[in-house]
């Protein structure tokens, strides 16, 4: 008799890009179980933690295909029309929107504790989806048939692929033997959400502030979601304020452009480290959302990078299904981190670049910065070209 259980591909981490390839493969006839460390009951409403995920139009298009769109709160789906750029002091603004791609929106703002609820929901409804809770794997195993992982209280799972979806600190990562390069860059991320007087217009707003970076990005009804990123060692401060004292700060760091501003819901601080895994793939295990790639959140691309994988992993393995080849075969892993890797390596980098820029308060560097966003405002191409990775690439009608 077997020790363990046998699935087609084994998802660790029950995260919404572990549970979206968990839908995807079921969708396309093979069988996936999620291993989530925390309890399964934890997954089915996760509770609000103060993010905001901007959304292209094609992570968009990939979530309805999921089954996911259509779950998420339509009141709490906010579009964004417009981004505004700003540095320092400067008068000059650098303004995006999506109509070089034919879009109404640049793209959708939702809070990510819905993406998760929905991600579960989904996945949980999939036929072929099995979520098992309270797994904490310690121990992968590889032979020239399959991949078997091991969990803390002796289960086991062996399939033909393991998939390591368990966040850009991934345990599974290294127990996969695959490293990542990490950028801790010492500041601190507070995200909270925030009531204000006037209407948004639907516009995000960054203000690469001198001693800290300000971000307004817009959600549903006068309600804004208020980033500030600063050193960490100045985060404590901050987190300290009352409510009152917080948002009369963030409104003077704001100019007062939307009036009175009142915090309404609870403050959140994250650390600010990025990640890019050495490989996305080993044999029999590949690796999706952050466990891959883990973004700077400035250029709003790490959710996004993280579906972006899920459909390009599941579109291999659903073909490699098809012509009845062997789920873990190097050559269909291969293509999936070819492909992943072109999409992901010049962004990752450039986010960073852009990241130590402007947040380098050295006069040479203000001086780099102002020239940069001066040139970048004349240069309409430019902005064209980083609008289309904004809307994600994907083209659509002025009245979309």
């Amino acid at each position: 008799m077997n020790d363990f259980h046998t699935t087609d591909v084994a998802i660790v981490g029950a995260g919404p890009a572990g549970l979206a390839l968990a839908a995807a493969l079921a969708q396309a006839g093979l069988r996936c179980t999620v291993l989530e460390q925390n309890s399964a009951e934890s997954l089915v409403a996760p509770p609000e933690d103060g993010r905001d995920i901007a959304l292209t139009h094609r992570a968009r298009a990939i979530l309805e295909r999921l089954g996911h769109w259509d779950r998420l709160p339509a009141d709490e789906i906010a579009p964004l029309k417009r981004a505004l750029v700003r540095n320092g002091a400067s008068p000059l603004v650098l303004p995006f929107d999506g109509q070089a791609d034919g879009h109404e929106a640049l793209g959708f703002l939702v809070p990510n504790h819905r993406l998760r609820e929905a991600a579960y929901a989904a996945a949980a409804a999939t036929p072929g989806v099995e979520i098992v809770g309270d797994a904490r794997v310690t121990a992968l195993q590889r032979d020239e048939q399959a991949a078997t992982v091991r969990l803390a209280d002796g289960r086991a799972w062996r399939a033909p692929l393991v998939v390591a979806a368990d966040s850009r600190f991934s345990t599974t990562r290294r127990l996969g033997g695959i490293g990542a390069h990490m950028l801790d860059f010492g500041r601190t991320c507070i995200v909270v959400r925030m009531r204000h007087e006037e209407d948004h217009e639907n516009t995000a707003h960054e203000c690469f502030r001198y001693g800290n970076t300000l971000a307004i990005l817009p959600m549903a009804g006068r309600q804004s979601s208020a980033v500030v990123t600063l050193k960490s060692d100045q985060a404590p401060e901050w987190m300290a304020l009352s409510d009152e004292a917080f948002a009369l700060r963030v409104e003077e760091h704001f100019d007062r452009r939307l009036g009175r501003m009142d915090v309404a819901a609870p403050r959140h601080a994250y650390p600010l480290v990025a990640a890019y895994a050495t490989r996305f793939v080993g044999p029999r295990f590949a690796l999706v959302g952050d466990a891959a790639v883990g973004m700077h959140p400035v250029t709003a691309h790490g959710y996004n990078f993280g579906l972006y994988g899920v459909e390009v992993l599941a579109r291999e393995l659903a073909r490699a299904a098809r012509e009845r080849r062997d789920l873990g075969d190097a050559a269909v892993l291969a293509a999936y981190e070819r492909e992943h890797r072109m999409r992901t390596l010049p962004i990752y980098l450039g986010t960073n670049a852009i990241v130590r820029l402007f947040t380098d308060d050295t006069p040479p560097a203000k001086l780099v910065r102002g020239a940069v966003l001066k040139a970048a405002s004349v240069a309409s191409p430019l902005r064209t070209l980083i609008a289309r990775q904004l809307t994600g690439g994907v083209r659509g009608s002025a009245s979309a």
